[in-house]
């Protein structure tokens, strides 16, 4: 079953949300604060596949608990819901941890459109055939080995804690080393052609995946930016 946490303290919208995600198949837990989603995901020990998360809320806020769950899991998919449409708000969610962002107001279908997409890529761990883990067992590029079937990647044999969007863009890139890759092909193939947001959620988790890999993140040698075009794995050389 598809299990997702909502918090959301205004009533009617949570209402909305939950009526809307129940007859799309998912099975909902809402809440109305921070303090509560944290309480029950412990009390449910993790148990879901998806948190959707009120940006601004009394007491805890969305950006704590999507911190602290992040710190959890990082399997699980969140989603940021936010009535603010500064481009710094929406940043600030996805440098902390948040998978996607949904912008108030929203409809019905742009909902579940971006909560499908977030729960078909943590998902895709799961539905994994045995032959399909079996194949591609490592890719290696430079000091990086990443284990396609537990789905985790080490440099210089020292694990690095990814998220799960974080994993595919690697995945994508080391499959296709020495290609430069334009932020429309990253979006298409991670987010999905139908994505509702904008290609800055590329740039924004690129940042995030530099702090991780880098050894200076301001000067990366690894993922490289193409100027004008979008990206390439590079040989840890800046080129």
């Amino acid at each position: 079953m598809k299990r997702i946490l909502v918090c959301e303290d205004e009533d009617v919208i949570r209402e909305f949300v939950v009526i809307n995600l129940k007859r799309a198949g998912y099975d909902v837990v809402d809440v109305n604060c921070g303090e509560e989603a944290l309480r029950v995901y412990e009390s449910e020990n993790g148990n879901f596949d998806i948190a959707l998360l009120d940006v601004m809320m009394p007491g805890i806020d969305g950006f704590q608990v999507c911190k602290e769950l992040r710190e959890k899991s990082s399997r699980m998919g969140i989603i940021m819901l936010t009535a603010k449409a500064r481009e710094i708000d929406k940043v600030s969610g996805l440098m902390i941890g948040a998978d996607d962002y949904i912008t108030k107001p929203f409809s019905p279908s742009e909902l579940t459109a971006r909560v499908d997409a977030v729960y078909r890529r943590v998902s895709m761990s799961y539905d994994m055939k045995p032959e399909e883990k079996e194949e591609d067992e490592n890719l290696v590029a430079g000091p990086f080995v990443l284990d396609v079937k537990s789905r985790c990647i080490v440099k210089d044999n020292v694990p690095i804690e990814l998220t799960q969007v974080e994993y595919q863009i690697l995945e994508y890139f080391f499959r296709n080393r020495n290609t430069a890759l334009d932020r429309k092909s990253i979006l298409n193939h991670i987010w999905g052609d139908g994505y509702y947001g904008d290609d800055k959620i590329v740039d924004v988790n690129i940042r995030r995946i530099r702090m991780k890999i880098e050894d200076e993140p301001s000067n990366p040698k690894y993922l490289v930016t193409i100027w004008g075009f979008g990206y390439r794995w590079g040989d840890g050389t800046g080129n």
